[in-house]
């Protein structure tokens, strides 16, 4: 079956998951189903609630072999480091990977940190250079890159809950201080997943960081902003229980430009704050933009090709209609 007649089928189940639906994610979800048949990987499967059969789902690989092969990623230095990072038990203790997501679902956003950050975690040079860019020069030379980074997981000196920053880079600013980006990534994510326990832990943190409008503390807690705020809280808490060691923090959330739902959810959170010393939004093209400025590196542009090609997209739509 070639790529037009997959994704046809793509198609028909794009609707289906996700009526009444997210235009976005569907779209999303065809333009993975388009990279993984252009590679000729089989299709994976699901279990659609309700249901006692798996069924196919182009936007997914199979299991077994996906783990086996790290299919999921786009070059061979990228897989060394999921190697290292996710499947060595002893790097990995502690970390919480969504398994088997990372290694066959094509949209999940912690394969898409490494699919990002992955190489340049490997050319610290390059790294500094693009995040000289996106952060205006607050950052000098950037030291290193973790990835589902947390100071302590459930430790009380920060929030006390198991809040993780997907990608975590260390820096030093053009003054000689230390620093951190904590960087949260999403691509087809509403922002309207499940809610964690409230602490009180949190408006403590709240209250030291002086960065939210007290009359907004009530908002934060609704749904489609918690996760925001407890990454938020996250950095702040490092920032007051770490600050001997980190001078300088922010946290970055990271999306795709055409996520509206994701962009929606960011501006209401923005009216909650009094100030964004600390607080960050990353454009993903954005940041392709800044690669492609000072890089022609190939796994820019397989990253490209992989997440931001929707051009594919309209393509596939534009035939499926001519052909009913």
């Amino acid at each position: 079956m070639d790529v037009t007649e997959l994704t046809r089928l793509e198609i028909a189940y794009c609707v289906e998951l996700d009526r009444p639906g997210n235009p976005f994610q569907r779209r999303a979800r065809l333009l993975q189903s388009i990279w993984r048949a252009e590679r000729g990987h089989e299709v994976g499967r699901y279990l659609p609630r309700g249901c006692t059969e798996p069924r196919p789902l182009g936007s997914r690989l199979p299991t077994a072999w996906a783990k086996e092969t790290l299919a999921n990623y786009l070059t061979e230095t990228i897989r060394d480091v999921v190697r290292s990072e996710v499947l060595d038990p002893v790097k990995s203790r502690g970390k919480v990977y969504g398994r088997p997501r990372i290694f066959d679902n094509l949209l999940s956003s912690q394969p898409l940190a490494f699919n990002l950050f992955g190489e340049l975690q490997k050319d610290l040079e390059l790294t500094t250079t693009v995040m000289r860019d996106l952060t205006g020069g607050r950052v000098d030379e950037v030291m290193g890159i973790k990835f589902e980074h947390s100071p302590g997981r459930g430790d009380s000196r920060y929030t006390g809950d198991h809040s993780a920053f997907d990608v975590f880079i260390e820096f030093t600013t053009p003054g000689g201080k230390s620093g951190f980006l904590g960087i949260e990534v999403k691509y087809h994510d509403d922002l309207k997943g499940g809610r964690d326990c409230y602490r009180v832990r949190y408006a403590e943190v709240a209250e030291l960081m002086g960065c939210f409008e007290p009359a907004m503390m009530l908002r934060l807690r609704t749904p489609r902003l918690e996760q925001i705020w407890r990454d938020h809280l996250l950095a702040g808490s490092m920032r007051i229980q770490d600050g001997d060691k980190y001078e300088d923090g922010l946290f970055v959330l990271l999306r795709p430009r055409d996520n509206i739902a994701c962009a929606t959810a960011v501006n209401d959170y923005r009216a909650c704050l009094s100030n964004e010393n600390s607080f960050s939004e990353w454009l993903l093209e954005d940041v392709m933009k800044a690669l492609m400025d000072h890089t022609n590196a190939k796994w820019v542009r397989l990253f490209f090709d992989r997440y931001l090609a929707f051009d594919k997209v309209d393509t596939e739509l534009a035939a499926a209609s001519r052909h009913g």
